[in-house]
């Protein structure tokens, strides 16, 4: 057992954990905040990822004890930090703002990006951290550059986010439009075609979405 302080969605928390003890599990089991699911449970499928200092991880391989004093964001506090920024960006706001959804999610329900809606929070929070990254990927030309957010960018950059009922078009399209908003590209079409996600799971992006289309299931995503 270890002692932490650790800092989520603007709400400070100490907590005594089990060394083996993962942050889904201390995030699920002992703060009740079940919009981060646990889906492989390995790492592989993305949808437990949150925010931990701004950049995004899968929390099923985060140990618990390793994030102490870290500041963690979870689907649930993705409003209050984009709610008032109008970028998309993380750090766009504050927790405890006007309680306005993050760009992302009212772009999710615009686009109607999401089906089943178990792997919609880890898209959300992987989306947002995403957008705040700078520099190449594995798909840019020019690898001294900072590319614009096409649709082949993003599909690149959201590889690590599976979304199992196949809602990758709009998911690329709902992001392209954030990311156009704040200056980092230009909306993606959601319709079959050239720019269609999903072709390849070499650049799959797996931003799914998620259940219902409430504002309120987007922002909280249930259990």
């Amino acid at each position: 057992m270890g002692a932490i302080t650790v800092h989520v969605n603007g709400t400070t928390h100490s907590l005594e954990v089990d060394s083996r003890m993962s942050l889904l599990d201390v995030l699920r089991e002992r703060l009740g905040l079940t919009g981060s699911k646990k889906g492989c449970d390995h790492g592989q499928c993305g949808a437990c990822t949150v925010l931990i200092d701004g950049r995004r991880a899968v929390s099923c391989l985060a140990l618990a004890l390793a994030q102490d004093g870290t500041d963690v964001t979870t689907v649930e506090g993705l409003a209050a930090i984009g709610g008032t920024g109008g970028d998309g960006a993380p750090g766009g706001g504050t927790p405890g703002g006007d309680g306005a959804l993050h760009p992302l999610q009212a772009a999710f329900i615009e686009r109607d990006a999401f089906q089943c809606g178990y792997c919609t929070p880890g898209q959300l929070c992987s989306a947002a951290g995403m957008l705040g990254e700078a520099g190449p990927s594995a798909v840019t030309g020019d690898l001294a550059g900072d590319p614009p957010l096409t649709g082949e960018e993003i599909r690149e950059r959201m590889s690590g986010n599976l979304c199992r009922c196949g809602a990758y078009v709009n998911i690329v399209a709902a992001i392209g439009d954030v990311a156009a908003a704040a200056g980092r590209g230009r909306p993606v079409a959601a319709a079959a075609g050239g720019d269609r996600p999903g072709r390849d799971r070499r650049g799959g992006a797996a931003a799914e979405s998620g259940a219902g289309t409430t504002a309120g299931t987007v922002r909280r995503a249930g259990r």
